[in-house]
């Protein structure tokens, strides 16, 4: 009989391989992803166009053109295109990112022929009424004034300005008079220099017959590109403009009964030799629910419901975070018990038992997130916009599962001292 009090055994992931995409360099220069995978009737189309925050010259102009291009067209209204969407039972969204912009498909298999051309319309003749985008504009302000006065939006933003310096893409804050004077003749040309077919990285995953893929070879490599006379696209050499110094920076936020706290410095990018083991000792310090910082600062301590330590993976730089919402009497206790853990890391192994278990929860997770042919070719993506081996994720089990006590201790002695932290409050 199943003894329900005790838990079953875990099993080790030895190994994982990702499926192969077949790459395809089109007439007009752009390339061509494809991941098959007929488990399910679906496809998954994106068109990803080097468009964000890193290109642009003025503030929020790449964020503007990405939310823009599914309100009209010459040929269709923003309504037309929205009801065609959804006749076919489809989703199209455009998301606009800090490298990258990312025109979404998703539909059923034998929608796509029918879909095709509605997708390379929006992408290539976006018509950007003006009635559309000054309404944008207004949200968007709206929105932004709202969340400045949450101290969470306030901490992460000053975080980021604080870490890169107000000069660098990553780093520079939204400019409200920049952003709301941006013109709809910026935004064209910012669309035809960004949205090049010539520059797109287009990937196809799903279940997807020798028919339509031919048919999507053929309809993505006749767009043709648009010459230009000039270029709003930014030049930027990766350091420019980056804070070389920790900096502390405390934000006042008037009758605010929370404070939050965004502590962190910048981080190794994903090709560093020891990148797997750094992703295990940020886990082991305040990646899952069971980490130390949880432990010490909700379970112990009381102070916030929850606390994370991350590291956000760009093409350019990455960064390391610690971030919380205490209570604001609490902060300054909360403040120095991270302190603490990040020193014990540098002072203390790591228990054999307590290792083992993160290791047990990254593998675990990571075998869950390649469950579907989307969350595979998300990875796909990775390795393609961040330039990682190929054999990337196969290292990671490998590494993980090498890594020993003396590692984490090492790399925290030389990662996570509080001196090279970069501290910012946002509070009463």
């Amino acid at each position: 009989m199943l003894d329900r009090q005790v838990a079953p055994p875990v099993q080790p992931l030895a190994s994982v391989t990702l499926p192969a995409a077949d790459v395809f360099s089109l007439p007009n220069g752009a390339r061509l992803h494809v991941i098959h995978n007929d488990a399910q009737p679906v496809v998954r189309l994106q068109l990803v166009f080097p468009a964000g925050k890193w290109h642009e010259s003025t503030s929020g102009i790449s964020l503007l053109t990405a939310r823009m291009l599914l309100e009209g067209t010459p040929t269709r209204s923003a309504r037309q295109i929205a009801d065609e969407v959804a006749f076919y039972g489809a989703s199209l969204e455009c998301e606009q990112g800090f490298d990258q912009s990312t025109l979404t498909l998703y539909c059923l298999s034998r929608h796509l022929e029918k879909l095709l051309p509605l997708v390379l319309d929006v992408a290539t003749a976006a018509s950007f009424p003006e009635t559309e985008l000054a309404q944008l504009k207004a949200r968007t302000i709206q929105n932004v004034r709202i969340e400045r006065q949450k101290t969470s939006y306030l901490a992460s933003e000053r975080f980021a300005q604080a870490l890169y310096g107000p000069a660098y893409p990553y780093g520079r804050m939204f400019n409200e008079s920049e952003f709301a004077t941006v013109a709809k003749e910026s935004i064209q040309e910012f669309h035809r220099s960004a949205y090049q077919m010539a520059k797109a990285e287009v990937f196809l995953c799903g279940n997807i017959s020798a028919p339509q893929l031919q048919l999507v070879r053929d309809a993505i490599g006749q767009v043709e590109t648009t010459p230009l006379s000039t270029s709003v696209l930014v030049s930027i050499n990766d350091s420019a403009g980056i804070v070389s110094q920790p900096v502390k920076e405390y934000t006042q936020v008037a009758d605010a009964m929370q404070t939050s706290l965004r502590i962190g410095r910048l981080w190794p990018n994903l090709n560093h030799p020891d990148t797997h083991k750094l992703q295990l000792l940020v886990k082991v310090l305040g990646g899952y629910f069971g980490s130390r910082l949880m432990k010490n600062i909700r379970e112990d301590k009381g102070f916030t419901y929850g606390i994370y330590a991350s590291v956000g993976s760009r093409e350019h730089t990455n960064n390391f975070v610690i971030g919380t919402d205490v209570n604001a009497a609490s902060a300054q206790v909360a403040i120095q018990e991270i302190y603490n853990e990040l020193t014990e890391l540098q002072n203390s192994l790591v228990s054999t038992e307590e290792l083992q278990t993160v290791k047990n929860y990254m593998t675990g997770k990571f075998a869950n997130e390649l469950s579907t042919v989307f969350e595979q070719c998300d990875k796909y993506k990775n390795i393609v916009f961040l330039q990682l081996p190929a054999s990337y994720y196969s290292d990671f089990l490998q590494q993980i599962n090498a890594a020993t006590s003396e590692d984490i201790q090492k790399l925290a002695r030389e990662y996570l001292s509080p001196t090279s932290m970069t501290e910012v409050v946002a509070g009463p």
